[in-house]
């Protein structure tokens, strides 16, 4: 399989990766090419981007989650039907698992891939000083991956000057620059970007980024390069994963039920790896999305429930005054449905919040517990956890996460383990039950499919009872 291929990666957070990834895919859709986007590791909100606003199929891709073969399944089975695919990375290049490992970094899922680099450079507030930060990145770059340069925040002049020297002294391609234009500018949010919605004329700024890029930008060397990379799939290598199998474990041939799971999605709970719900719908499990923000209630006959990630918090008066859906969550729960809840989820269940403000607002009461603001990352990073019990995964399984939240319940659960993958530091989390998995970790359901399966048995049984 040939899929021609480009990453977009830089020196760190903060460098403009998500702007000039977003005016290159809206670039390249001008131009009718078919394009397909990939955000490297666990970030939700980029790849919220390239689909809500831009209109372009996006993925997470995740050597940490899921491994170099499954990785590597993942991305020829999403890239297959396209054109051509972009990759964003996160963080600086090398920053993986605990930002001291290659595990889960950028750099290593272009070399898994065997995908071209295109390097960010933030020269705000530099001059010639950007050539040995370019020296040192290309120095780490054992495969050659590195094709080109583009200089963010310049000014036109200056970039003149040093893509001159860059090219002289470093014999490497600069593709081109992007001013600091505020028209541009994307506000953060802890370690995030604001999420597209919230966003006063996203549409019109990524226009313009689009606009830009190929005006400044050498775009069509960039599609040379992409086009250039080589055929990375082995001739035994097929989409035979358990994670695109969908006849479940234990599954009962003569069990036609096809299985209703209501999935919160909404502004308060957007947090959703497009794999995890894949992963039920190949299952053959009906979703049906709903608003606990708008809705009075959860959708009619479901069999199990999910609140993703989000920003509750955000949202907590318009959560606390619905009510009805209070209630509907409630009583379902109280009735045995099994459900999963994974950060602003597990928020939502507890008895109140209190922000970031000093405001109180009461919630579900499913979890007699209160969460509160700490004002600083909780548990930040990735985790791999262990069900104490037994109630989801079997002896010995573990499923991979990640935690990232400026909140904290004053009583996390002890149904689980969580363990950091670089120092092995452990604390026990979540609350678990036969019917419930609930907590601040944000699960990736490709790493353990035994996860899904277990969850998909829950509902078949609680769809008889």
């Amino acid at each position: 399989m040939y899929i021609p291929r480009i990453m977009i990666a830089a020196t760190g957070s903060g460098s403009g990766k998500t702007m000039i990834t977003c005016s290159l895919l809206g670039a390249l859709k001008k131009m009718n090419i078919d394009v397909v986007a990939f955000k490297c590791g666990p970030d939700y909100i980029d790849p919220m981007f390239h689909r809500t606003v831009l209109d372009i199929s996006s993925e997470n891709l995740d050597t940490y989650f899921t491994g170099e073969e499954i990785t590597k399944e993942i991305f020829e089975e999403l890239s297959k039907e396209h054109e051509m695919a972009v990759m964003e990375g996160v963080m600086g290049l090398y920053d993986g698992a605990g930002g001291v490992s290659l595990s889960g970094s950028s750099y290593e899922l272009a070399c898994v891939t065997d995908t071209p680099i295109m390097l960010v450079i933030d020269t705000h507030g530099m001059g010639r000083s950007v050539v040995p930060v370019i020296a040192g990145m290309l120095s780490y770059d054992t495969k050659k991956l590195i094709k080109g340069v583009i200089l963010n925040r310049v000014s036109k002049g200056l970039f003149n000057t040093l893509s001159e020297i860059i090219k002289k002294e470093l014999d490497i391609e600069v593709f081109g620059y992007f001013e600091n234009k505020e028209e541009l500018a994307v506000s953060s949010r802890h370690l995030g970007l604001t999420l597209p919605s919230e966003i006063d004329d996203i549409k019109a700024k990524l226009n313009k980024g689009a606009e830009y890029i190929c005006e400044a930008v050498d775009i069509k060397r960039i599609i040379t390069i992409a086009k250039n990379a080589s055929d990375n799939q082995s001739p035994d290598c097929k989409t035979s994963s358990s994670i695109f199998n969908n006849k479940g474990i234990d599954e009962d041939p003569s069990d036609n039920k096809k299985y209703t799971l209501a999935v919160a999605r909404d502004e308060a709970f957007c947090f959703y790896y497009e794999a995890n719900l894949r992963m039920f719908e190949e299952r053959g499990v009906n979703i049906k999305y709903f608003s606990p923000v708008h809705d009075a209630a959860l959708p009619e006959k479901c069999d199990g429930i999910i609140l993703g990630g989000g920003y509750p918090e955000l949202y907590a008066k318009a959560l606390s005054e619905n009510k009805s859906m209070l209630e509907s969550i409630r009583s379902a729960i109280a009735k045995g449905i099994p459900s999963l809840a994974e950060c602003g989820g597990f928020m939502y269940l507890h008895s109140e919040i209190t922000d970031d403000k000093g405001n109180y607002y009461p919630l579900a009461g499913v979890i007699n517990e209160k969460i509160s603001y700490i004002g600083k990352p909780v548990r930040f990073g990735y985790i791999e956890i262990m069900d104490k019990n037994g109630f989801f995964l079997p002896d010995g399984k573990k499923i991979k996460g990640h935690e990232f939240h400026y909140y904290d319940s004053s009583g996390n659960g002890d149904g689980a383990v969580a363990v950091k993958p670089v120092t092995s530091r452990s604390w026990e989390c979540c609350h678990t039950g036969d019917n419930h998995f609930w907590g601040f970790p944000h699960l990736y359901y490709p790493s353990c499919p035994e996860f899904v399966e277990s969850f998909i048995d829950k509902m078949r049984r609680y769809s008889i009872t």
